[in-house]
């Protein structure tokens, strides 16, 4: 029985996602389940569904090769509170307004005007294009590899693809075009230039075009040649004479991206803004090798240092815009990197991030997990009584020194939702302090022993095991 929402979530993340879902065809109260349970599989608890007397004709059609979903039971866990209609995510960014803080990032998942229009009438804020440059770009084939865990969805993404292939001037005539189309959104465009007499063209380009922004793509770690991308955002004075010559062609906002593979990102990050720079886009992929074991796709063979995305970059992606923010507590920061759903969204905002960009996601669900994105964010603002403004900065990061060490917590179990499994008590035996004993399928805490690192709570695969209320040592 699905009777919490962490079994919720579970459930629903067995969900193929699929397009034109067979559920939804079937559904005799035209309730879309697919987007019901898509919304719990994103943590987002706002929608609804009426399934009572109903013969559940959409299980029958589900099409997952080993079990139907449990569209019935999931139906429970529907929207818990109703959303404050005075609920706005407008933002103000770099002086555009913009009516959500969501971006497409720079990426194949913004690159063709199809594509983008689809996105900008689906609820997507603005996009970053496809960086585009004035030298001709060869691609190999393929070019994406991917981290599984349980043989499921990737939990992190790799590319070796570099920037746009695509004719400058088709590229900026669809940067043109969008802008016509969509004149509320917000239009950016990424280049990437050689030398300062590119980047000044780029940016003369780009103003002709009518965009509303600049991104200036420091950080793409995949150049097949060098003084390109990242090799630029690791060298300051590259970082400030590229940023000089961009600002000397444009009036109009600039955003610098920031390349992670590098020890101080704040660095190249302060010469961009006095350099001329509105504000800071962080941050790109981090340079990485998956898979080495195997033979691969790859025509040059499987060891090739590219660029990692997706979920697992997420907490380096939050730690260097700490870093940014700390640097420059009044730039505003474009952040990126592992955002999925809602709650991923928030908390870029709380370290600091007045603006989110998007692609690993997209690319992996579609350009649908906007709705997600935007119901569970509002829900979470009306939840906690704020505004999208008193989320910002809210995060309180400490460094390691300044930790209180002369308390702790311990675990307390539910004795409802624990099931007798014993993972915690395995965690706690081969990788704690031996604190629990596992008595008639009971797990048993012996205070004496615990020392309150609360990896039993992680591991507990049913959210059975919270903490007590602090207390000195």
């Amino acid at each position: 029985m699905i009777n919490s929402k962490r079994l919720a979530v579970q459930e629903a993340a067995r969900c193929l996602l699929c397009s034109d879902a067979p559920c939804d065809a079937v559904c005799p109260k035209k309730a879309a389940p697919a987007a019901f349970i898509r919304s719990i599989k994103f943590d987002n608890f706002t929608n609804t569904m009426q399934c009572e007397g109903c013969i559940a004709p959409c299980e029958k059609a589900c099409i997952h090769p080993d079990m139907p979903i449990r569209i019935r039971e999931l139906s429970n866990f529907g929207i818990t509170a109703p959303v404050s209609s005075d609920i706005s995510l407008e933002i103000d960014f770099c002086g555009l307004k913009c009516e959500n803080p969501f971006f497409l990032s720079s990426s194949v998942v913004a690159s063709g005007y199809d594509m983008c229009a689809r996105a900008l009438s689906m609820g997507w804020s603005g996009l970053v294009y496809k960086t585009i440059g004035l030298f001709p770009i060869e691609e190999t084939s393929p070019r994406f590899d991917a981290l599984y865990k349980d043989g499921s969805e990737f939990i992190a993404f790799r590319n070796w693809e570099q920037i746009s292939h695509k004719p400058y001037k088709e590229e900026f005539n669809t940067l043109k075009r969008l802008k016509q189309d969509f004149p509320s959104k917000i239009i950016v465009a990424s280049i990437m230039g050689h030398d300062s007499s590119q980047w000044e063209q780029l940016a003369e380009l780009s103003n002709d075009a009518c965009v509303d922004m600049i991104e200036c793509n420091f950080s793409c770690p995949n150049m097949s040649k060098s003084g390109l991308g990242s090799d630029i955002g690791t060298n300051w004075r590259k970082v400030e004479e590229f940023t000089s010559a961009v600002r000397r062609r444009t009036s109009i906002p600039i955003l610098a991206k920031m390349t992670p593979n590098i020890t101080n990102i704040e660095i190249p990050a302060i010469t961009a803004i006095n350099a001329g720079a509105n504000g800071i886009a962080a941050i790109n992929t981090i340079k990485s090798l998956t898979s080495v074991l195997e033979e691969s796709f790859h025509p040059s063979g499987n060891g090739l240092i590219s660029g990692l995305s997706g979920k697992a970059v997420k907490p380096v992606a939050l730690r260097f815009i700490s870093d940014i923010r700390s640097a420059l507590p009044d730039a505003p920061i474009s952040g990126m990197g592992g955002v999925e759903t809602w709650r991923d969204a928030a908390e870029f905002i709380a370290v600091g991030c007045s603006n989110i960009q998007v692609t690993t996601a997209v690319m992996q669900y579609g350009y649908r997990i906007i709705d997600d994105l935007i119901n569970g964010l509002k829900a979470y603002l009306s939840e906690n009584k704020i505004q999208l403004s008193a989320l910002l900065n809210r995060a309180k990061i400490v460094q390691t020194d300044t930790v209180d060490r002369n308390s702790r917590v311990f675990p307390v179990t539910d004795k409802k939702k624990c099931i007798g499994c014993g993972r915690c008590y395995i965690s706690c035996a081969d990788a704690g302090y031996q604190a629990i004993k596992f008595e008639n399928r009971v797990p048993v805490l012996n205070g004496a022993a615990c020392e309150g690192c609360m990896l039993c709570a992680l591991t507990c695969p049913l959210n059975a095991i919270s903490h007590s209320k602090r207390v000195s040592k």
